[in-house]
Order: C-alpha cells, then structure tokens, then sequence
C-alpha cells in the first residue's frame, strides 16, 4: 500500500526484532530503532521514541540536532563518514539533500495508527528526491520472517550532466552500550579468524579491494555488549553481501552516536550515471540477536528458505585432487571410482587438469573442451562407470579466468582485464577474463553449456584463484569494471544452472576467498578453505557457520599428513571434524589400507544416517575453557541432538570439569550417550556416566544444560561424538 504524507513513521517486527523507519515527508528516512521487538506499540510510544532520541541543545552544534538517516548525508550536518557521495564533473551535486517524496509498504496484517503504520514482517520503499541536484534516490527496508534485516538502496541521475557514484552505503545506528566489536580476518588457508576490541572514538574501517569477498573478509561485524558469546549477550551484526570489492564500518562519535554500516566498495570512476541511468547497492544484512547463535539461526533460517537451497540429502563426495591433482590417467581415476563407490561415496568430482592443454596451472584455462590427448573418447568412460557405480558425477571449472598461454587468450586478447596495454601482475599464471564484455560472457556460457549438454554432470566446482588487480576492460579505454564483473559471475551462475535444472554449483576462491550472503543466493554449496587440517578447520568451520549453514559447507576428510600443515591426524579425528557440514573425502583411497576403508566406511554410514539432522538442525557452539570446544547441532523438534568435543591443545587441565550440553527442552528428558564411530578415538579415558556398555546416562535437559557431565579424558586433536536422544515420559 502507499503511505500517505501524513505518515511519519514506520514499524516492521516479527521473530523477536523490531525496526522503526522515520518516513517524514520532505527529509531522508532514518532508522529510529533496530533490536529486540517493541511489540504493538501505539503510534503515541513511537513517536515519543523520536522525541527520546533528538540531541539536546549544546554550544557549537547543528540547530535543532543532527538528523541522521539511513543515507548519512553531510547536508543533515553529520560530520561522520557518509552514506551517500558523489558529484558532476563540474564538482557540483556532491551534498545531496534528499527528501521523501512516496513510501510504499508491502507487508501482511498492516495497521496504522495516527501517524504510525504497523506490521509484520515486510518490505517498505521509500523514494526521495532532490531537484536541485538532479536526482533521486531508493531506500527499500526489508524485515524476514527470520528476523533479519536487509536494506539496500538506489540513486538515478535525472539531469542531463553525468554524475558519478563515489559511495552508496546504508547506515544503521546501534546503541552505546554495544561497545565491544568482534569481527574476523585471515589469510589463504587461514580463513575467519576471529578478533574482538572495544570500541573508542572513531571509525573502524574494514576494505575489500580483492574483487572478491576476501580471505581477510569481515564476514559479519557484531558490535555487542561487552564478554557476549556465542549463547548470551545482545549483539548487533553487519554483513555486505558482495562478492566484489566492498566497504563496511563502525564509527562512534563524540556528539554520542554510533553507527554500523556498508556497501560496496567503487573503484574510481567505476560507476558515471548518465541521464535516466541509475546504481543500486547491495543488500546490507543486519540482525539484532541474544548471543551469536541466535544471530546464526535468523540467517540460516533464510537461507533454508530460499527457493534454491538444496533440499536433497546431501550426497557423500569425493574429490580426486588430492589423489591425483592434473595426472589424469582414465584407469587411475575408474580404480578410484571403484574404491569409492564400495564405501559409499555418492558423487564423484573431477578437479582441474581434465581440458585442453592442462598440463599444469600455466596453460589451458578459457579452453573449455576435453583434452583429446588425455581423454580420447571424450569424458565418457568415466562419467558412465560413475554412473553405473550409481555416484552422480561433477567437474572443476574457472569460468572468469585465463591463462596467457590458452587458445582463447591468442584469439581474444582484449578480453583480458587491464587497465591499457600493460597486463596486471599474474597470480597462479593467470589472468581475468573480462565477462562483462557481451562476446566474452557468450563465448565461456556456450562452452560450458555444451559440455554440461553432452555429459550427465549435477556438479560444478566453481573455482576463481586470484585477486582482481587493474580489473579493467581494454575495449572501454581501460575503465574499472569490478561491479559489472561481480554481476556478470552471478548472470553466468544462474543462467547455467536454469538451463540445467538440478544442477548444484560450488563456490571455491582459492578454497574461501568468496564467502558471502549475495553468493549464498547463487551457490549451492562453498569449499570453506583449501586447508583441510581438521585442526585448522574446527575454527574455520565454526566461524563460517556465522552466516553459511551446514549443508552448505564442504567438510571433507582429507590424507592422514595434511598437504598444507604438515600435520598428522588420526582418522576419527578427520572423520569426526568433517562430518559437521557437507560430508566429502579429499583422499587417494587408492593407497589406504583395507583397516582404513573398513573405518571410513562407519563414519560415511553415520553421516549418511544422520545427515537430515546435521544438515537441518539449530547450531550450538560453546567455548569450555581448556582448549575444548563443543559443536553442536540440535533438532527443530528438539528430540535428537549431537554435539562434538573437541580437544585442540594440551592444557594445564588433563580433564574440563562438566560439559555443559545446552539447546534441549528443559522440562524433557534425554539419554547422553557416546557414538563411539569407528572405534572413536584412540585412548579415549572414558568418565562413570559412559556406562558399561556406553548407554549413557539419563537426565533432564535442564540438568544437562545446568549441571552437564564430566569431560572424558581427550588428547590433543580429538573428538568424541555425543549424541543426546529424548526418552519416554
């Protein structure tokens, strides 16, 4: 429904958060509040909100306060970093004062009050308009069913002189109180490392100029209450979903404000606004939630209801990188598929090396064909024995990527992305293939195309290996093109995938250098980090898990020595971490002993057995103290759960005191017992309550989330699966 002018304020809440919107007709829509749900509040009570908030009257300050709306513009007089920026050629238009001027609401149940509108969960548009600059802009405020919030926003030039687009972010205003910042860093194979500092005077400012998400990505920013966790403590949280250059960040101001806020990131010039043309942002995910678990749950709820998740079991994997990397020898890779399919793996994925030239990672990429040389009949004998195995079949490809020595690089060398003559420094030997050129974007769709036409492939791992640097396209004089390149990924992605119904794409970016909610969308599943260490992998996963759920995640189990660490692992180690995500082996099963495929083959049944609980069910993480984790998944019912301790280090404490087992029903009562698969892990000391015969122990799930039980006895990079099962009565 349209608003009308007396409107001046809007309430959307559902799931436990509200969010109120100052809609005035003739200023810029504010956020007024975000956090836990206000209820059905009268029109009166919000309008004394506004009143409550509007600064008091000091020497040396704006008349009247600041107004500080979702745009942050500098005409309000806010003096911290703006929302929106810009400017003509000229060097005019560059202090946009814009104004309301239609709001539209589109939710169910609306009820307005006075001045007020009220409803659930819901989408409100705000359009605004500056006639002495030229132009107009789009605020659209959207609340989930989950309770998350995202909010993204447009600008069009109507004037007849070009204006360009320096930043179009949304700001949201978070309380004081909320004055410790966690957010998260890293490096290739050393993904999502947390770090947390309190917030001072000033502005954090987070940068991705990678022309992808990053591995030193933010993922999600919570400014929070000060020691919350992952089970208590409101937090406020952030997230750009953008898988391109982007900007994020929090700024606490002395005047008494502190803002979240994001966007994408434009490289100069990036974005001129002709006449009548127009630049939306991304969406800007924000949630308000009572600890990170709950902030988790709102976005996995979402995502589980995106008509393009994967509701299908998700099929054991294998990947013959590891095994094998570009020595694709036909009867090797058949012995694989064998060995595979006898211990019940359910889609076999062959990685790069398969096409023309691809000896190694100095040649071949862009020439989408199979390599005659290699493979003389085509793909066929081994995509059919895989079928025939009755294991689906998938295939590596880097779609926006070239190497100079590749008959597409010869044919087409200004579909090389550079800023003129001079091309970019290499990464892995290779450069970017500019897909927002339309020749080059139809050229790698129809190759593609038509091997997913002539072989039966569910699967797509989806690589793309190095930063976009000088990311410009040669045909328009060298511009920068990163936000076309981003949106042509995603145009390639979807249109693959509607031409091919069932098939499933796999983000990979050098293993998790593309993490994001806007890839989420497109994505049916993300390779985390080319570090499958499980030692290195229990905090990986654990804050990917943040915003990526489960059975999206690649969890495999990889070699006993890990290629990248060095490190040796146990298999139930291996095992027991992978199986908290999409379950899959990176492992040359031709070499294992036949005691190692009898053990592998336990846990692949396990996962197989209880993958519709690990893939659908709520998160639950605590940190015990003493280098001991638990990871947790419980179902939506709360009748089953299983949780994971994990032991990473040697402590002081040869054992962690009780393991509190939180997410079951209170007022319900559960058996606790051990899932010892595959024997579980060697020289495990084993507490009283195991029980003889390791039935576990019986308790309330209050108890056990109060009171809990004694720590088992774990060395250093062990795991011991728990399982918790409601009884009768």
């Amino acid at each position: 429904m349209i608003l009308g002018p007396q409107t001046q304020l809007a309430h959307l809440h559902a799931s436990k958060t509200s969010i109120v919107i100052d809609v005035s007709s003739g200023r810029d829509p504010a956020i007024v509040y975000w956090g836990a749900d206000l209820g059905n509040v009268s029109s009166a009570v919000l309008e004394a909100m506004v009143r409550a908030g509007l600064d008091p009257t000091v020497g040396s300050s704006v008349d009247g306060g600041v107004r500080l709306g979702a745009l942050a513009l500098s005409s309000s007089g806010w003096s911290g970093r703006p929302g929106l920026a810009g400017h003509r050629d000229d060097g005019t238009a560059w202090a946009p004062a814009l104004g309301v001027d239609e709001v539209l609401l589109d939710a169910a149940e609306i009820v307005v009050d006075a001045a007020a509108v009220s409803a659930g969960a819901g989408r409100l548009r705000c359009s605004m308009v500056d006639p002495d600059c030229g132009l107009r802009a789009e605020l659209i405020v959207e609340l989930l069913a989950t309770g998350l919030i995202r909010v993204r926003a447009e600008v069009t030039n109507e004037a007849a002189e070009d204006w360009t687009v320096d930043e179009l972010a949304v700001v949201l205003p978070v309380p004081l109180q909320a004055d410790e910042l966690l957010d998260f860093s890293g490096r290739w194979s050393h993904e999502r490392v947390p770090q947390r500092r309190h917030l001072d005077l000033g502005n954090w400012l987070r940068e991705s100029r990678h022309g992808r998400t990053g591995f030193d990505s933010p993922t999600m920013s919570f400014c929070g209450e000060p020691g919350f966790d992952q089970a208590s403590g409101q937090v406020w949280g952030l997230h750009v979903g953008f898988s391109g250059n982007q900007r994020c960040w929090v700024e606490r101001r002395p005047e008494g404000r502190q803002v979240m806020a994001g966007g994408e990131l434009l490289l100069p010039g990036e974005v001129r606004l002709a006449q009548g043309q127009g630049y939306r942002s991304p969406w800007v995910y924000a949630v308000h939630a009572d600890g990170l678990d709950d902030a988790a749950h709102r976005v996995h709820d979402w995502l589980r209801s995106l008509p393009g998740h994967p509701a299908t079991p998700r099929p054991v994997t294998l990947n013959v990188w590891e095994a094998v990397y570009f020595d694709h020898d036909e009867q090797t890779l058949l012995s694989l598929a064998e060995r595979a399919a006898a211990i019940g793996v359910e889609r076999f994925v062959l990685d790069d090396g398969w096409f023309l030239g691809r000896r190694n990672d100095t040649a071949g990429l862009g020439d989408w064909v199979v390599d005659p040389q290699v493979w003389p009949a085509g793909l066929h004998p081994l995509v059919d024995h895989v079928h025939e195995l009755g294991m689906q079949f998938g295939l590596w490809f880097e779609p926006e990527m070239i190497n100079i020595d590749s008959e597409l690089a010869r044919a087409h060398p200004d579909w090389i992305m550079a800023t003129g003559a001079r091309l970019p420094v290499e990464w892995r030997h290779q450069q970017v293939l500019g897909l927002a050129i339309p020749e080059a974007f139809d050229h790698v769709h129809a190759a593609i195309g038509a091997i997913l036409d002539e072989y039966d492939i569910s699967y797509i791992k989806w690589d793309q290996n190095r930063d976009l640097i000088d990311a410009g396209d040669r045909q328009r004089g060298g511009r920068p093109v990163v936000h076309e390149q981003t949106l042509a990924c995603y145009r390639l992605m979807d249109a693959l995938r509607a031409e091919h119904p069932g098939l499933e794409i796999e983000s990979c970016s050098s293993g998790g250098g593309r993490i994001d909610l806007e890839m989420a969308r497109h994505a049916q599943r993300f390779w985390i980090s080319d570090c499958i260490d499980p030692h290195e992998r229990a905090q990986i996963m654990r804050w990917t898990e943040q915003i990526i759920p489960p059975e999206m995640m690649g969890t495999h189990l990889a070699s006993p020595r890990n290629s990248i660490t060095g490190r040796v692992s146990e298999l139930s180690f291996r095992a027991g971490m992978a199986i908290w995500g999409h379950f899959g082996v990176e492992w040359n099963l031709l070499e294992t002993t036949d005691d190692e495929m009898s053990r592998l083959s336990e846990w692949i049944a396990f996962y197989k057995d209880e993958r519709a609980l690990l893939c659908t069910g709520d998160l639950v993480r605590r940190d015990l103290g003493g280098a001991l984790l638990l990871h947790g998944v419980v179902a939506r019912d709360r009748l089953r759960a299983l949780y994971g301790l994990i032991r990473l280090e040697s402590t002081a404490l040869a054992q962690s005191g009780q393991v509190l087992i939180p997410g079951l029903d209170d007022h319900a009562s559960y058996r606790l017992r051990p899932r010892l698969v595959g024997n579980g892990p060697e020289r495990l000391g084993e507490p009283a309550w195991f029980g003889v015969d390791h039935e576990g122990i019986v308790m309330t799930g209050q108890a056990l989330r109060l009171h809990g039980v004694r720590a088992p006895q774990l060395l250093p990079d062990q795991i011991l699966i728990l399982e918790a099962t409601r009884t009768a009565g």
